[in-house]
């Protein structure tokens, strides 16, 4: 028996799958995986069958055709295809994780196809395909061009090949934003932006710190739940950092959240990881980024107990701080704000 991969477009009506699967069977033509991509032009039938080595392509194709399929394509498959589609997209993603460089490898992979190009600059065309030529938008910039003889693009392709390009730029940007930081005391910490995997990680912090420190970054000291962690760690228009150290716990977050034209920076490292530098390296981070994102000024709110969380917010160059009972907010103009232009930056 021999492996045979068929592309056929059906009328989408009821019976004619039956029809063709029926005239398969008569030639002992096993299917072993069949998709269906929705077109304009009706339903194309992806099949990966197992067929007896006496049978030729025109053998197969013959009996495609007798089964009401038209535009029909086969050519001998490898055992790898016995994963169905999304299943190999699922690995190729899982593969893009550990190297976005792949990309260009795993779009080949993915639509079988003959070569694949990188078009710098802004996109000419729209994104989208046309028989075997698929143009695909780089979030960075630029787009794919993505090549193949046979057979003709579905919209279920052109929608995998551009999650795989999507998520290829968020890893690539993750690995670019990723920092290594070296405290004074010779210490290593991993810094990146956080993301809603970091859940339990960042639960854990919150558990390890204590009930003082707990306070000092939410007025009523208890631990956030979940739902409200993923809003922090993932804010819409702001940004969360974690701190790890090299075996990947995480022992501090720092997050920016926005509010208008401002950001609003909060801090939360455990109690051991205190007093060392990280703190002040987080939300120089946090502000460096507000000034980039345009934010007219970033606000903190914190105890007026908490001297060192004052005197680091101080130290960023504070324009303003304001003292309302036992809280107290402090403004960091950005250097492009108006704000920024006029009030010079007191140190402490």
């Amino acid at each position: 028996m021999a492996l045979w991969r068929i592309r056929a477009t059906v009328d989408d009506r009821p019976g004619y799958l039956s029809v063709l699967t029926a005239s398969l069977a008569l030639r002992s033509v096993n299917i072993l995986a069949v998709q269906v991509h929705t077109t304009e032009e009706g339903a194309v039938d992806d099949f990966l069958v197992d067929a007896p080595d006496a049978l030729t392509d025109a053998d197969v194709l013959a009996a495609v055709v007798k089964g009401r399929g038209r535009d029909v394509f086969v050519t001998r498959a490898e055992a790898q295809g016995l994963a169905d589609q999304p299943t190999r997209a699922l690995a190729l993603a899982g593969r893009l994780v550990h190297e976005p460089d792949a990309l260009g490898e795993t779009l080949v992979a993915l639509l079988d196809a003959t070569e694949v190009r990188w078009r710098p600059g802004t996109v000419t065309e729209q994104p989208g395909f046309h028989g075997g030529r698929m143009t695909l938008a780089d979030p960075a910039g630029g787009s794919y061009e993505v090549l193949r003889a046979l057979p003709a693009f579905t919209p279920a392709e052109y929608a995998r090949a551009q999650a795989l390009v999507e998520l290829a730029g968020v890893v690539v940007r993750q690995q670019h934003e990723q920092v290594t930081l070296l405290l004074s005391d010779g210490a290593e910490l991993v810094v990146r932006p956080a993301t809603k995997d970091d859940l339990a990680a960042v639960r854990e912090l919150h558990e390890s710190c204590s009930q003082a420190t707990l306070r000092r970054r939410y007025l009523s000291g208890s631990v956030p739940g979940d739902n409200r962690l993923r809003q922090l760690l993932e804010p819409a228009g702001g940004v969360t950092l974690v701190a790890a150290t090299p075996a990947g716990a995480v022992i501090a977050m720092a997050n920016l959240v926005t509010e208008g034209d401002l950001g609003e920076v909060a801090l939360l490292v455990e109690d051991g990881w205190q007093r060392r530098g990280l703190g002040t390296a987080l939300l120089r981070r946090l502000y460096g980024y507000a000034e980039r994102s345009g934010f007219a000024a970033v606000v903190a709110h914190t105890g007026a107990d908490n001297v060192a969380m004052l005197r680091t917010l101080r130290r960023l160059g504070a324009g303003s701080i304001e003292r309302d009972g036992t809280m107290v907010s402090v403004t960091l103009p950005t250097a492009g704000s108006p704000v920024g232009k006029e009030t010079p930056a007191t140190s402490g």
